[in-house]
């Protein structure tokens, strides 16, 4: 990332500010409807952080604002930057033939048993150098960009053994460097090589053993998650795989009841799961133990969508019995092709029934904790980076009643403008 500019950069005539300011929490129940709105508002943003935020008028006669760079926003939408907190955005290739097969009636699991889904992505990375994968990453993460997305969490999972799992976390470490926004690694154990179809136990150990350690010790990874459902890994294998994680000082995610039940969701709140991701299936009594442990739910609608799915997860249901909801994309090449927060808003509000405010909480604040970040991304106050949106629209509602558009006008992180419309990035320059 280019450094930053010392040149202060003040954000004025907005025309609805959304601050998302609150408790340093994830917000949970009715404080998912508050979205610090401030009517003709302005941000200013020194040495990247943002030292001053409010009605435009008390920010403008702010002495620090002196000699500032004016962005004006011309009575525009600026907030907070999406985070993006489920991505799996180090891929390699497409998997168009199996949306052709889905679309002529093949169920997920299905093309997983035929050859297809987690294994044949893992067929094409092996085969992918480095400097191919950094390169990819790049381009979907200023697609990310261009879309208003300044923190994204990027797993591993397309590898499965040690050497290609590290080449995929050292894909991202080497992105993060070059890269106008922020990236979260995460350490997925996604599936059994076919290799090991016969000898889980063995591929359980050799992941404990070496792979975890490895990736902790060389600081690769930042949370480990585990695909826990019907044809993957079991609770009992879950629970060895987290728990060695934990040990080795990572923090914790989980792919939780996605296709079935399985009372994940309730393991993931007994082993401290910062977020349960999916939940499709989830029950009442998981739904309580999750509040109880504070898990976030993390929910990704645009995986419904894309597979033909209208079991949505139950948003309504974790938001009023307490349990902080986030969203994400689940951007991947096989259930969830997309960089698009803003559409996520859309199916949330549409197909979840959250509300604009719920939903724009879930996919900034809510998400920044659900990668651990809440303390410096997520919300605009004092003290925080300045990573910042500001949407082509006067009520922040129409960002979801538009669907499928791409609202931004501008991009800042941490106090630079990165994006603008009409710049011409895109995945394929």
């Amino acid at each position: 990332m280019p450094p930053i500019l010392n040149k202060p950069l003040l954000i004025d005539n907005c025309g609805q500010l959304l601050t998302l300011r609150g408790d340093n929490r994830p917000r949970r129940g009715s404080e998912m409807r508050a979205v610090g709105s401030i009517r003709n508002g302005a941000v200013l943003i020194r040495n990247g952080m943002i030292s001053a935020v409010g009605p435009a008028h008390r920010v403008r006669k702010d002495s620090r604002a002196r000699g500032a760079t004016i962005l004006d926003a011309e009575g525009r939408v600026v907030m907070p930057g999406f985070v993006d907190s489920h991505t799996h955005a180090v891929f390699a290739g497409s998997r168009i033939a199996e949306y052709v097969a889905r679309i002529q009636g093949a169920s997920y699991e299905d093309i997983a048993k035929a050859g297809g889904g987690i294994q044949a992505s893992a067929k094409r990375l092996q085969a992918t150098r480095l400097p191919s994968l950094v390169d990819h990453l790049c381009r979907v993460a200023r697609e990310f960009l261009q879309y208003g997305t300044t923190t994204i969490e990027v797993k591993s999972g397309y590898g499965l053994d040690l050497k290609q799992e590290v080449k995929i976390l050292k894909a991202i470490q080497a992105a993060a460097g070059r890269l106008d926004l922020d990236l979260v690694p995460t350490l997925l154990i996604h599936d059994v090589p076919h290799r090991f179809k016969t000898r889980r136990s063995a591929f359980l150990q050799q992941v404990i053993r070496d792979l975890i350690p490895v990736v902790a010790r060389a600081g690769l990874a930042e949370f480990c998650d585990v695909f826990c459902d019907r044809g993957y890994f079991s609770m009992s294998e879950t629970t060895q795989l987290l728990t060695s994680a934990s040990q080795a000082g990572l923090a914790l995610k989980l792919h939780s009841e996605q296709l079935t039940h399985s009372g994940s969701a309730s393991l993931a709140a007994r082993l401290g799961v910062v977020s349960a991701d999916h939940l499709d299936h989830v029950r009442a009594p998981d739904i309580r133990r999750m509040k109880q442990s504070g898990t976030i739910a993390t929910l990704l609608p645009g995986t419904n969508l894309y597979l033909g799915d209208t079991r949505y997860p139950p948003a309504r249901q974790l938001i009023e019995r307490g349990v902080p909801v986030a969203l994400a994309t689940n951007c991947n090449p096989g259930s969830s092709p997309t960089v698009n927060m803003q559409l996520m808003l859309s199916l949330a509000c549409s197909s979840m029934h959250m509300s604009p405010e719920e939903a724009i909480v879930a996919a900034t604040i809510n998400g920044a904790y659900a990668v651990k970040r809440g303390d410096r991304v997520g919300s605009l106050e004092i003290g925080k980076q300045g990573d910042l949106v500001m949407m082509d629209v006067s009520d922040y509602r129409e960002i979801p009643y538009f669907f499928g558009m791409n609202h931004c006008a501008h991009v800042v992180k941490k106090g630079r403008v990165v994006w603008s419309k009409g710049d011409g990035q895109g995945w394929n320059n």
